[in-house]
């Protein structure tokens, strides 16, 4: 199941959000999230016989002798990790052919055994990250290749860090926090009770794909970040939102700022950093969908932003778009959005990665290490004419003629900064 999975049907959550869109039956995006149906589909695991199960009462923990990070989907085989396959002498040149064909990244190391050596059960097997999509615009490119379980293949320190990375945890300090500047009063015992059963929630339920940090001498304060999800235009990238709860949380909800860097990619995602959402109180929705003072949570509110927000198809997030659909005009202009937004969405990796928000900073370097072949193979497929999102399947869309021409001029600032951090072979 992908990591990314879009979230294409509706789910009942304690409390449901709406978008800044038109209630129009056209519309069809889901307007509510169910968290645990949410961790199904964004990383979660299913019960498999005594593999990783998927615990639905702990709402997306995943039970396993250790911790299993997003990252760890892409770069190791759960299933081989404490075990070698010995190589017959007959596929030697089918593996040789593997390493030979430039599929395995620079941030790995294969060290190959010599004849007749002991391996050791606990070496970790990590294959090359699988394509999300194939350099060129190949349907057929997209199958999966035969697993060779013969090398000893070492981490990079980038992948080992986003491993260990906790996806909650408290700093001591925000200084660069957007809502820094605002004044932290005395808090009742009652509010910080809230504020660290919210920490709880959060510390336990987090799914695979967002991480936070809490300010422990300024509880008012927070900060998230959200790896864009794949088959959208905001896929392998991160999105930093600042959040402040008020001296009256949880009767109104939290204040929050997108960290835009002056670019709108979304019409919930204004340039100054506002962000449109019934469950915050800035745009209009139903009783339900609004902020739930005895229900809503942080959780709910980052799950929200991005399934709803940040989704497949972000031009009828637009109230006025929304009626259109479905419709052949509609679509040929949400098309035209999503290049557009695919190239803003480059430009915050830039940003990102040239000024990384405090506390993700090394978080910021090392996603973007380990991601940037895949990055770059997207950008290659979205240059030979497949669309914004595209996943490998067949599919007579292509982009525009312009989207081609605009993000091969934009693509070597990315590759730069990529170079920056060390990657090679780009």
């Amino acid at each position: 199941m992908d990591h990314y999975q879009k979230n294409k049907e509706s789910m009942d959550l304690a409390s449901g959000s709406r978008t800044r869109r038109n209630s129009s039956k056209a519309a069809t995006s889901p307007e509510v999230i169910d968290v645990e149906e949410y961790e199904i589909r964004n990383g979660g695991f299913l019960k498999n016989n005594n593999n990783n199960v998927f615990d639905k009462k702990n709402k997306g923990k995943a039970i396993k002798e250790e911790d299993v990070s997003f990252y760890d989907h892409f770069y190791s085989f759960s299933h081989l990790a404490n075990e070698v396959v010995p190589m017959e002498l007959e596929d030697y040149a089918m593996f040789q052919a593997i390493l030979n064909s430039q599929d395995i990244p620079t941030d790995v190391e294969v060290v190959m055994m010599p004849s007749g050596a002991q391996m050791t059960p606990d070496l970790v097997m990590v294959p090359s990250p699988p394509p999300l999509r194939p350099s060129k615009f190949d349907a057929s490119a997209s199958s999966s290749r035969p697993l060779v379980a013969v090398p000893e293949v070492i981490s990079s320190p980038q992948i080992k860090f986003l491993r260990d990375f906790k996806r909650f945890d408290t700093v001591d300090d925000f200084s660069d926090h957007l809502y820094a500047s605002y004044a932290s009063n005395q808090h009742t015992k009652g509010w910080s009770k809230k504020i660290q059963s919210e920490w709880k929630i959060l510390e336990n339920d987090l799914p695979e794909t967002i991480f936070v940090r809490a300010c422990e001498s300024r509880m008012n304060l927070l900060r998230a970040v959200i790896i864009g999800p794949e088959g959208t235009p905001y896929h392998d990238g991160l999105f930093f939102f600042d959040i402040q709860f008020s001296n009256s949380y949880p009767s109104v909800p939290p204040k929050v700022q997108y960290h835009s860097g002056g670019h709108r990619i979304n019409p919930n995602l204004y340039c100054n950093g506002y962000v449109c959402l019934s469950l915050l109180g800035t745009w209009a929705g139903t009783a339900r969908e609004s902020w739930i003072p005895t229900e809503s949570t942080i959780l709910q509110l980052l799950v929200s932003i991005q399934a709803l927000i940040l989704n497949q198809k972000p031009y009828f997030n637009e109230p006025g778009f929304a009626p259109t659909m479905g419709t052949q005009s509609g679509e040929a202009r949400s098309e035209t959005y999503s290049e557009e937004v695919f190239i803003l969405s480059l430009k915050t990796m830039v940003n990102s990665m040239r000024k990384p928000p405090k506390h993700f900073e090394e978080f910021v370097r090392s996603h973007y290490f380990v991601r940037a072949h895949d990055i770059v193979k997207a950008c290659n497929a979205y240059k030979d004419g497949a669309p914004v999102g595209w996943m490998g399947k067949e599919t007579s869309k292509s982009g525009s003629k312009k989207f081609r021409v605009d993000l091969g001029c934009y693509m070597k600032t990315v590759v730069d900064e990529f170079v920056k951090l060390g990657v090679k072979e780009l």
